[in-house]
């Protein structure tokens, strides 16, 4: 299929309330188009205030029900959970209109500016996000298309996910859970590590190769034993863990005092108010991407001084009787250890909640999860989940976060199954005391911040 973004006027994205499909959608309606979308949320009244701000935007937005479909739509953007039985897509089939799946225009859209694109399979939305504030802050005026909302873009009522600045940089978020990363063809990019997610390693390891391999230069992480593999050059390289300085951009000298880190880069000292050693792996990546954009060192760190973060994730909604609260989007093993040791030099004790997504992945990381949350709690601490995320479509529910649950207990870790997540606070009430850190997980669940603040407001 030979599409020229050049010539689409009127895009019609289904699942447009979606995280990637929603940044592509306001991104285009920034450039100058006319864009209208679905999405089964909005049938379902399940999308919060998604729908307002899309509105707010120009974007057009209809129910599910193939109704925003017309003669005038001369492309239809399908995400990655849409099957060929819904009903848009038959109606574009009906009337010719060329359908095209996310991740095909996202590499169209990068194949046309100069775009510097982050993959591995954690940090990306952080890193994309601590790029962008680095590159605006030295005048770069880049645009961005994210998978989360950048929280200083969401205080100006937007969702946050996308930006269109007036340069040519463009700033992304590669994702590799559907293998789409491989259609970019980046000015720079970015590795920031590899480990068992969606894909098993040795598939991982051969779609993050191919990335490289398109990239006319390249970034790599050397503190992560497997991303360090597909390194070409180490003047470009990052490292964070102080065993081989050889790199071009080392980082060290980390510390954490409640939600505030500190560390150094290239001897140049940083201060970020976000919480978790891995976050200073993400500002180091974002630091380098940025000095080869011409941003010197200096720059890098003043801009990250004022750094507000992205939506959920390590998202402290607040103090209340003396209990930290912090929402957070980690949803796979490595994320869900790293959000609870980032909470740990907080609290004396980290209860934590997990709502598990999706059926197949649950169970084809359920050894993964386990280790990676049993060797991140401590003795005192807790974890709690309630049942898997069911999003609909065709799948087999042969596996519970119950299961989970029990085989961390078997470990010998404090580990407790709430079926209805609503039950939650009245279970685990007595559990929670005077400077515990309450930190709430899950992702794709749409009602996961309401559902957050909510608890909040009832501790």
């Amino acid at each position: 299929m030979n599409i020229n973004l050049q010539n689409i006027k009127a895009p019609f994205f289904i699942g447009v309330a979606g995280a990637g499909m929603s940044a592509i959608a306001q991104y285009l309606q920034g450039t100058g188009m006319s864009v209208s979308g679905s999405d089964r949320f909005f049938n379902e009244g399940k999308a919060g205030d998604i729908k307002e701000k899309l509105e707010a935007e120009g974007i057009t937005c209809y129910l599910q029900d193939g109704s925003g479909i017309t003669p005038q739509t001369d492309l239809v953007v399908a995400s990655t959970a849409i099957e060929d039985t819904v009903i848009e897509i038959k109606k574009a089939k009906e009337l010719g209109i060329p359908v095209i799946k996310r991740s095909a225009l996202l590499a169209l859209i990068a194949a046309s500016k100069k775009t510097i694109a982050i993959g591995g399979t954690s940090g990306k939305s952080t890193t994309t996000a601590m790029l962008f504030d680095i590159m605006t802050y030295a005048g770069l005026s880049p645009s961005i298309i994210s998978g989360a909302g950048l929280v200083s873009l969401i205080k100006k009522g937007k969702i946050g996910n996308a930006f269109v600045g007036s340069s040519e940089w463009l700033v992304i978020e590669a994702d590799e859970s559907d293998g789409s990363i491989v259609q970019y063809h980046p000015a720079i990019g970015i590795l920031l590590n590899i480990e068992k997610d969606h894909k098993e390693l040795d598939e991982l390891m051969n779609i993050f190769e191919t990335f490289r391999n398109n990239s006319s230069l390249f970034i790599v992480n050397q503190s992560n034993e497997h991303s360090r593999k597909l390194s070409v050059n180490l003047i470009n390289d990052f490292e964070t863990d102080g065993k081989k300085p050889g790199a071009g951009f080392f980082a060290g000298g980390f510390l954490q005092k409640g939600f505030h880190i500190s560390f150094t880069i290239n001897n140049e000292n940083f201060e970020m108010n976000v919480a978790g050693r891995h976050n200073m792996e993400n500002a180091v990546a974002a630091v380098a991407a940025a000095v080869q954009a011409g941003v010197p060192v200096k720059t890098a760190s003043e801009a990250l001084k004022h750094y507000e973060g992205i939506y959920r994730r390590c998202q402290v909604l607040g103090n209340k009787n003396g209990v930290w609260v912090v929402d957070d989007f980690a949803h796979n093993p490595v994320k869900c250890a790293a959000a609870i040791r980032s909470c740990q030099p907080v609290a004396n004790k980290v209860i934590a909640w997990f709502q598990p997504h999706g059926y197949i992945p649950t169970k084809f990381l359920r050894s993964d999860f386990v280790k990676e949350i049993a060797e991140a709690l401590r003795p005192q601490d807790e974890i709690w989940m309630s049942e898997i995320f069911y999003a609909g479509g065709t799948t087999t529910k042969d596996i519970s976060a119950e299961d989970l649950v029990n085989d961390i207990k078997a470990m010998g870790k404090n580990a407790f199954f709430i079926e209805d997540r609503n039950h939650f606070l009245e279970a685990a009430r007595s559990h929670i005391q005077e400077g515990n850190v309450l930190l709430l997980m899950g992702a794709r669940d749409p009602s996961l911040e309401s559902f957050s603040k909510t608890i909040f407001e009832a501790l």
